[in-house]
C-alpha cells in the first residue's frame, strides 16, 4: 500500500515564493519528492517520460489555467486518472465548478492549513490504494454483481466517477447524459444504485429523483446525488424529492465507498 511519504508529486506554480511555501508544507507531511514546473506546457513535457503519483496546480498559470490543465489531463488517456489537487485563492464558483466537474481530490485555499492538506492527501491515498481498502460493511453481495446507473451531462465528470466506482469494485456501470436519457434505461432494467448530478439540461437531478420515486418500477432504489450545487433551497427540495444521500464535489473515494455500502446494506 502506498504511504504518504512515498508519494511523488508534481507542482505547477509560476511563483517561486509560493512554490517554496507549498514544498515546505508538503515536507512537513513527509513528501520530499516534489518537482516544480512553472507552466502547464512544462508539466506536459515531463509527463511524456515519467508520471507522478499526484499533481498540484495553481489556477492561474502563464500559458493556461488550472482548469485547462486538468481537462487536458482528463482528455489524455495516459494521464486521465492522475490525481489532481487545485491550490488557489479563488472563491468564485464560476471558476471553481469546472475543476470540480473534471474530478479533483481537493481544492485547497491559499494559504491552506496542515489539516486541509492532510485531508486532501488522505483522499488521494484512498484513491490510489482503493483496491486494498477495507469497506467494513457486508452488503450481502459483491459490488461487482450490482448494476449502477451514472447520470451526468459532463462526460469528464462521468469518467471521474466511473473510475472511482471501478476502483471500489463496481463493474456493471451504465451511463446517461441527463435525466431524460436515463428514464428509458430505468424503464428497461433494474438498477441496484443510481448516481446523479443535480444541474443537467432537459431533465435535472431533482426531476429524475421525483420520476424514480413516483413513476418508475424501482422506486426504492438508493440514489446518491453528486453535485457542486450549494443552494440550500434547491438541495432541500432534492432531499424532499427522495434522494438517499448527497455528496459534494470534490468528494473522497472512501466516503463514496462507505456510503454506497451503507445504502445497499440498509436496502437488504
Amino acid at each position: 500500500m502506498l504511504e504518504v511519504e512515498n508519494l511523488i508529486a508534481a507542482l505547477v506554480e509560476p511563483s517561486h515564493v509560493q512554490a517554496q511555501i507549498i514544498k515546505a508544507a508538503l515536507a512537513e507531511r513527509g513528501i520530499d519528492q516534489v518537482t516544480v514546473y512553472e507552466s502547464g506546457a512544462k508539466l506536459f513535457d515531463a509527463l511524456s517520460t515519467k508520471l507522478p503519483d499526484l499533481i498540484f496546480s495553481a489556477l492561474y498559470l502563464p500559458d493556461m489555467t488550472g482548469t485547462d490543465l486538468v481537462y487536458t489531463l482528463r482528455d489524455t488517456p495516459a494521464w486521465a486518472d492522475l490525481p489532481y489537487i487545485l491550490i488557489s485563492s479563488e472563491t468564485n464558483p464560476y471558476y471553481l465548478d469546472p475543476v470540480r466537474q473534471a474530478g479533483t481530490m481537493a481544492i485547497l485555499p491559499k494559504p491552506f492549513t496542515q489539516a486541509q492538506l492532510t485531508m486532501a492527501l488522505e483522499n488521494t491515498l484512498d484513491f490510489l490504494n482503493a483496491e486494498s481498502l477495507d469497506l467494513g460493511i457486508d452488503v450481502g453481495a459483491d459490488f461487482a454483481d450490482l448494476a449502477v446507473l451514472l447520470v451526468d451531462d459532463s462526460s469528464t465528470a462521468r469518467h471521474h466517477i466511473r473510475t472511482i466506482l471501478e476502483k471500489i469494485g463496481f463493474e456493471k456501470i451504465y451511463e446517461a447524459n441527463n435525466g431524460l436519457e436515463a428514464v428509458p434505461m430505468l424503464n428497461a432494467q433494474l438498477f441496484d444504485l443510481v448516481f446523479t448530478d443535480y444541474n443537467m439540461p432537459q431533465m435535472d437531478g431533482r426531476a429524475l429523483v421525483e420520476f424514480i420515486r413516483k413513476e418508475s418500477m424501482q422506486s426504492s432504489v438508493p440514489i446518491i446525488m453528486v453535485s457542486s450545487e450549494d443552494n440550500q433551497g434547491r438541495l432541500s427540495a432534492v432531499e424532499a424529492a427522495g434522494v438517499s444521500a448527497i455528496c459534494d464535489k470534490p468528494f473522497g473515494i472512501e466516503v463514496v465507498r462507505k456510503l454506497a455500502g451503507q445504502l445497499l446494506a440498509n436496502r437488504e
